[in-house]
């Protein structure tokens, strides 16, 4: 455990609290890609299949615990709950799975360290996470006008992301034959995704403006 990873679990930790804070207190879900929440939820299950069984130390665990509870109750949310989901803007959050899932399991078939069951979850989750925000950047610039809470939890998640490249540098020279070229080049794709919302993140901050994405 070094600061730069224990910084991005705590960014990624805050991320879901946001959004929780978001659903369970005002009681809405406008803005948020319950496509996106159902594909963290996939991305948790299917890495997180050892948890029962590869006990690592009590932090991961617990870690392991909080995300995959937290993404399934979104989604319960999302769908279930009597006023949370009437706020959810089905006919904007269009996004196709198709066009995330298959080619993440076709990759996970034929590029991964080991081909097991777990092995290639475990690969498949890597690429399911770093595309899986695309849903809810799509709904964003289709509504353009973002609340507070919503443009935090973006910016928490892809600010997560960007932690744990500064945790990977740090372990490649630190630690001897630390290579791992899947997960590298997945957080990479994954935090090139936030790079236009950061932009606009940082600029609607800079100039005390509300969060507004271009059509």
């Amino acid at each position: 455990m070094n600061i730069f990873r224990l910084a991005g679990d705590m960014t990624h930790l805050a991320s879901v609290l946001v959004l929780l804070l978001k659903i369970h207190t005002i009681k809405s879900c406008a803005g948020i890609s319950l496509k996106t929440q159902e594909l963290y939820a996939v991305v948790f299950a299917t890495r997180y299949l050892d948890i029962f069984t590869d006990f690592i130390s009590l932090y991961n665990t617990i870690m392991k615990l909080i995300f995959l509870g937290s993404s399934f109750s979104i989604v319960w949310y999302i769908r279930q709950h009597k006023i949370v989901r009437r706020s959810y803007d089905k006919d904007q959050d269009t996004f196709r799975y198709v066009f995330i899932v298959l080619p993440c399991i076709f990759l996970a078939l034929i590029i991964n360290e080991k081909f097991t069951f777990k092995e290639v979850m475990w690969t498949f989750s890597l690429y399911l996470e770093a595309v899986a925000i695309l849903p809810q950047l799509v709904l964003l610039q289709r509504t353009r006008n973002i609340d507070n809470l919503t443009g935090q939890y973006v910016f928490l998640l892809g600010a997560y992301r960007a932690l744990y490249i500064l945790n990977w540098i740090y372990r490649y020279f630190t630690e001897p034959h630390y290579i791992h070229w899947i997960p590298w080049i997945s957080g990479i794709v994954q935090t090139l995704l936030y790079g236009d919302f950061f932009y606009y993140y940082f600029h609607s901050w800079k100039n005390n403006k509300r969060l507004q994405l271009p059509a």
